[in-house]
């Protein structure tokens, strides 16, 4: 941020955020919308995180099957590894929610964000050095750890960054507090971020909002406590704006990702949601939709975009 840029903020009133866009709107954009690289993290030794479920209605309950979600996600990781680099870490039964681990490990230019997670299965993945180490050795990147007493930050799974409009908005839930909000909006450099209620079925944003490369918003409004806020969102959007069906969301269309400024990832059980009036608005937009079968991984309450870390 420039010298004499004005501080950061955090906003929560939605009259007040809807000024803030719209006196940025003549300004230019990032050039650079979606991440350089990604890595994974393979579900070794899967599982259900009872923990987790406690706060996560997406979850599905009884047995797994291991070998199946191992699959699965080497057929994804080949899948994405055709549109960019894709680096995969093993996993390790004692963190089975590792496999989505864009919660956990987030990055800006120079720079690998490691969050504070609300349950112990998940601050364990934090305490693991390899992604560290990987960041420093491979990129040069520094570490921040947001881990500090009072501080709940789930990374990109509360936090939606639009990249090009470098803004950020975050979904309050029981995975991030006041403290984590700031402590995200400084970390990744943010010019402002949008703080608004999820509904009390929701955990994390990324289950039902995603902005594509800076140009199209999917979105589902009832998942948000206050009406106002999700009209307030699109707004800078224009007619770019996928209104997700409770269908939809339900599939994870809303935990889609743009890996590319062409393609839209997700599930194929997302993908298979997509009403026909969506399908063709994407590729109005110029997006491909790019998806594949990772029915046993989504038993743990995620999709597709929960298993992708990004690289800036």
């Amino acid at each position: 941020m420039p010298p004499d840029a004005p501080a950061p903020r955090l906003i929560r009133d939605p009259a007040e955020w809807r000024a803030l866009v719209n006196a940025r709107a003549g300004l230019p954009l990032r050039s650079r919308s979606t991440a350089r690289e990604v890595f994974l993290v393979a579900p070794d030794g899967f599982s259900l995180a009872a923990e987790s479920a406690t706060d996560n209605v997406y979850m599905a309950s009884g047995a797994v099957d291991a070998d199946l979600a191992l699959r699965q996600h080497a057929t994804m990781a080949e899948l994405i590894s055709a549109s960019l680099p894709v680096t995969v870490f093993p996993g390790h039964a004692d963190t089975p929610d590792a496999v989505f681990p864009n919660n956990v490990f987030a990055s800006v230019p120079g720079k690998l964000i490691i969050g504070a997670m609300r349950h112990p299965v998940r601050q364990r993945e934090s305490a693991r050095s390899d992604i560290p180490a990987w960041f420093a050795q491979r990129h040069g990147y520094g570490i921040e750890s947001l881990q500090r007493s009072g501080t709940l930050a789930e990374l990109t799974g509360c936090l939606i960054i639009d990249h090009t409009r470098n803004l950020g908005y975050c979904g309050i839930s029981e995975r991030v507090n006041d403290a984590g909000m700031q402590a995200m909006l400084d970390a990744f450099g943010l010019d402002a971020l949008f703080a608004f209620d999820l509904a009390l079925t929701e955990y994390h944003t990324n289950v039902v909002m995603s902005v594509l490369a800076g140009r199209a918003l999917v979105i589902h409004a009832g998942s948000f406590v206050d009406p106002a806020v999700p009209p307030t969102i699109a707004a800078a959007f224009g007619a770019d704006v996928f209104w997700l069906s409770d269908a939809e969301k339900a599939a994870f269309v809303g935990n889609c990702i743009a890996l590319r400024h062409d393609e839209v990832w997700m599930s194929q059980r997302a993908a298979q949601a997509l009403t026909v009036e969506h399908r063709e608005q994407f590729h109005r937009l110029g997006f491909a939709i790019r998806s594949c079968d990772i029915s046993e991984i989504e038993k743990a309450g995620g999709s597709l975009r929960c298993c992708v870390a990004e690289v800036w």
